[in-house]
């Protein structure tokens, strides 16, 4: 990406790091995440660095490395709650213990400070921390401070570094993104040359170098992701493009027949691999375990598939930059909160070599591209949908009778919801090992409960319930119970994400 300008967000293991990446990206600006072990190197392009939040001390005896030269290179820094202390600590300033940790929202009083050009006032920003700068290194002077924080925000024009104690990338903070712009566009001087349109020819000409003469393997499930990565791999190589469409009897309802009437122009062959997935994860009740069982399962089919074309050495997958966020600690001390299947599930031995042109791309900027590359809206603007699909919805053991029940409490989910316009994100059923006592014409009933799913969100990192009027959910509630055998109650899912996930495995 030497083409770009760049703004490097070095990682000190904040869940919150990807969110600024993706607000930099709505800025029009191209940045890259690395571990905070990266050490100092000339990067073709950069104008700014960041150093991300993070849950340690800086005087933590096993604090994430962090290697001074960063601040040697000429561009602006902007530390973020941890990166705060961080420049404090390391430039003869001092970090302390907080006399009053704050979590969650405060009210911030902007004294001045190029971060906060054009605001002002108080502001409402969402504090994580339980250590704060106690004396500031020389040369820096006060931004803007809360009741119980007075060095909030600091900066030193001079070596055009800036410091804040709150989290400007998350919603709850007021005018986050206008902080965030007035640090890349304004003080670094980025111009906004990352669009998707761009990345299209890019993307496609770094595809056509690294397969040469090769063919790929594509899993298409039809999803967005695996959706968009088939057209522009299609846009690179036409024929050479080979897609398998593999229904492992844990898709919802129709998703064969609306994947083959979709990609009807591609090369797409259809496998019908569902009691050879069951079997392998009969009995099988352990969410990763499940997944790593999916994930090569998936594999060793398109292994044989490629033995069908001469050439085939390349697998494409529709991996986006999340899967990696959550599935790898990859970056720093960030943690791994599960694995996805085309991450850690993938096979030591697979032999085919992977190719994954959206690995760097959040959902919101994949839409976009898809619709670049010409795939119908409703193709692009589908919900996501699980690479495992319904075993990770399924809770507990899956047997072909709980997903029959899955899917047909999914498909009445879907088939109320689509009407309204909600804007979801996501909306779902999930079925869960957990069985209850009813009643139905006066007789007893000891079936399991369904849980419905709906959150709004921007990227899949950070989500917030849907505000689902109590109407419409007793209306699905009642048409599951009364329409699909195997369930006798239907709960509400009200957990934000963090601290939840999405999905519940």
């Amino acid at each position: 990406m030497s083409a770009h300008q760049l703004v490097l967000i070095l990682d000190f293991g904040s869940q919150f790091t990807q969110l600024i990446a993706r607000r930099v990206r709505e800025l029009g600006v191209y940045c890259e995440i690395h571990p905070c072990t990266l050490e100092p190197r000339a990067l073709d392009g950069l104008v700014g660095i960041i150093l991300s939040g993070g849950p340690s001390s800086v005087y933590d005896h096993d604090a994430p490395p962090f290697h001074d030269g960063w601040l040697a290179q000429g561009v602006p820094i902007l530390g973020v709650c941890y990166g705060m202390q961080l420049l404090t600590h390391r430039q003869g300033g001092e970090v302390s213990p907080a006399g009053a940790r704050e979590f969650g929202l405060a009210q911030l009083s902007v004294s001045g400070g190029a971060v906060f050009t054009g605001l002002g006032g108080q502001l409402p920003v969402w504090m994580s921390h339980g250590d704060q700068v106690a004396r500031m290194p020389e040369g820096f002077v006060i931004a803007a401070s809360t009741e119980t924080c007075p060095v909030a925000a600091f900066e030193d024009p001079v070596r055009r570094q800036y410091g804040i104690q709150f989290h400007p990338e998350v919603t709850h903070t007021r005018d986050g993104m206008r902080m965030l712009s007035n640090f890349v566009r304004g003080i670094c001087g980025a111009r906004g040359d990352w669009t998707m349109r761009g990345f299209v020819g890019e993307q496609v000409e770094r595809i056509q170098e690294r397969v040469g003469t090769g063919e790929v393997i594509c899993a298409l499930s039809g999803g967005v992701d695996s959706s968009v990565t088939a057209a522009i791999l299609h846009k690179a190589l036409g024929d050479r493009l080979h897609c398998i469409f593999v229904d492992n009897g844990l898709l919802r309802n129709g998703e064969r027949e609306a994947v083959r009437a979709e990609f009807g122009d591609f090369d797409l062959t259809v496998v019908d691999a569902t009691d050879r997935f069951l079997n392998a994860l009969a009995g099988v009740v352990e969410p990763e375990r499940k997944r790593k069982i999916i994930g090569e399962t998936f594999i060793r089919i398109f292994e044989e598939q490629a033995r069908r074309f001469e050439n085939a050495q390349w697998l494409a997958q529709g991996t986006l930059y999340p899967d990696v966020i959550e599935s790898v600690s990859f970056r720093g001390p960030s943690a791994t909160i599960k694995s996805h299947h085309n991450v850690g599930g993938l096979p030591d031995d697979m032999k085919l070599q992977l190719i994954e042109p959206l690995r760097e791309l959040f959902k919101d900027e994949v839409r976009v591209l898809g619709r670049e590359l010409g795939l119908s809206a409703g193709r692009v603007d589908r919900q996501p949908f699980p690479g495992p699909g319904m075993a990770v919805r399924c809770l507990g053991e899956l047997t072909p009778a709980r997903l029959a029940v899955l899917r047909d409490a999914d498909a009445i989910v879907q088939a109320e919801l689509e009407p309204l316009n909600l804007g979801l994100w996501q909306g779902f059923a999930v079925l869960l090992p957990v069985k209850s006592v009813g009643v139905m014409g006066d007789a007893r009933t000891y079936e399991e409960v369904c849980a419905i799913r709906c959150v709004h969100s921007t990227d899949g990192m950070t989500a917030h319930v849907a505000d689902i009027p109590m109407s419409v959910l007793t209306r699905i509630a009642n048409r599951i119970i009364n329409e699909v055998r195997g369930i006798n109650r239907v709960v509400y899912d009200v957990s934000t994400k963090p601290p939840a996930t999405i999905e519940w495995e």
